[in-house]
């Protein structure tokens, strides 16, 4: 097996570890609040600001940790990153009151960095013919520690309580922080970066009009997915009328999208090596929109896992086109600070979503936010439509 070989299937394992800690916790966050003495009246609020927290954090020194990955190697930052989320979970496990609740999400959100490293990792050791197959992989391993973490975190705060959840995400990430310190090798043949400060980083970047539209998109489709992640348990208790077992429920339905993602992400990757991405989007967005706003019409637990199934299916497919856009227009000295970005879109998309899932549901109830999101993904696929166009137009 060639060393690009060994460090995907390594981090393959090491990022479904990663995704299945963090989704062990995190989708019951609300449940947990209300175990630490939320009520039921401000649940929605306090479960926006917990989960907006550590992204607020996480946006601001995921450009610094990405500078650090080209600097000083995209395999430390793994284990650093992995190491300081296992303290924070553990933490979690400990708490007494939702405020220190918060300090915790925090403290997660300045360890963050896992994922948008070892992508970066696979990235500069990846053969560029085998780019696309390798980030469609890796968003599948993320995908699936996101259908393993809700199953195992459901069923541990059915029969032990939300704590235990904390425990076992914090063994996780540390069984992945161990694959990836005695099994990935860092390639020696990268060009290192000139030395430029953050600032100049950014400057670089936002200059680069391809990059910028990618951390844009990746900015507002994550609004679209948090704005839905804290209300989803308290849907399942409404569709199905009572708190008993809701947990449980909810894990399932997480795994039900997590399973059909699991299974696109790979396809969709071999998709984009040979086909336009900006097509793949389109279809992603509009086909992942259609099925988010026909949740509003689900009025049973079964047509609400079957629609998040074939939304699964499509949203999915966004992750890997954006991401290759966004790494073919820079340079591979620069790949560790692509991610960093782009990590920080995402976690700034993760701050505003689950405040504003918290404010819009509480105003308008859970149902119509389905409406609003499904709504703008169908949008973003008219956006890049109209992109395409343009840039045909000018090429003729």
């Amino acid at each position: 097996m060639q060393m690009w070989q060994k460090n995907l299937w390594t981090l393959v394992v090491a990022v479904i570890l990663s995704g299945a800690s963090y989704t062990m916790v995190i989708p019951f966050l609300p449940l947990y609040l209300l175990e630490l003495g939320v009520s039921h009246e401000n649940v929605k609020i306090w479960s926006g600001v917990v989960f907006a927290a550590a992204f607020l954090v996480a946006a601001f020194m995921a450009p610094y940790w990405g500078k650090r990955a080209d600097r000083s190697g995209k395999r430390q930052m793994i284990m650093r990153a992995g190491v300081m989320l296992a303290i924070a979970y553990f933490a979690g496990a400990w708490v007494r009151n939702p405020t220190e609740l918060l300090f915790v999400r925090i403290f997660q959100g300045f360890a963050n960095g896992f994922v948008p490293a070892s992508m970066a990792l696979v990235a500069s050791s990846a053969p560029p013919e085998k780019m696309s197959f390798c980030m469609g992989v890796m968003q599948a391993a993320l995908v699936t520690g996101g259908i393993l973490g809700p199953m195992i975190g459901g069923l541990l705060s059915h029969l032990f309580g939300m704590r235990m959840s904390f425990v076992v995400s914090a063994a996780v990430i540390l069984a992945a922080t161990a694959a990836v310190k005695w099994l990935v090798f860092e390639p020696t043949k990268i060009v290192k970066p000139a030395e430029t400060s953050l600032v100049e980083d950014l400057k670089m970047a936002f200059r680069n009009q391809v990059l910028v539209k990618m951390l844009g998109l990746l900015f507002v489709v994550q609004i679209v997915s948090m704005t839905l992640q804290p209300l989803m348990s308290l849907y399942v208790a409404e569709l199905q009328g009572s708190m008993e077992g809701v947990g449980l429920t909810t894990g399932f339905i997480f795994s039900l999208s997590g399973v059909a993602s699991a299974l696109a992400a790979p396809l969709w990757g071999r998709a984009g090596a040979r086909r336009e991405m900006r097509g793949l989007l389109i279809v992603a967005f509009v086909g992942a929109g259609l099925f988010n706003m026909g949740q509003f019409f689900a009025s049973t637990i079964i047509q609400f896992g079957a629609l998040q199934f074939f939304m699964g299916l499509f949203f999915i497919g966004v992750f890997p086109a954006i991401n290759m856009m966004a790494l073919n227009s820079s340079d591979v000295g620069f790949h560790g600070r692509v991610f960093g970005l782009t990590n920080a879109a995402t976690q700034l998309g993760s701050m505003v979503g689950p405040l504003a899932g918290g404010f819009v549901s509480s105003w308008t109830g859970i149902r119509p936010v389905f409406i609003l999101t499904g709504a703008t993904l169908v949008l973003l696929g008219v956006y890049v439509f109209q992109l395409r166009l343009r840039d045909s137009s000018v090429s003729r």
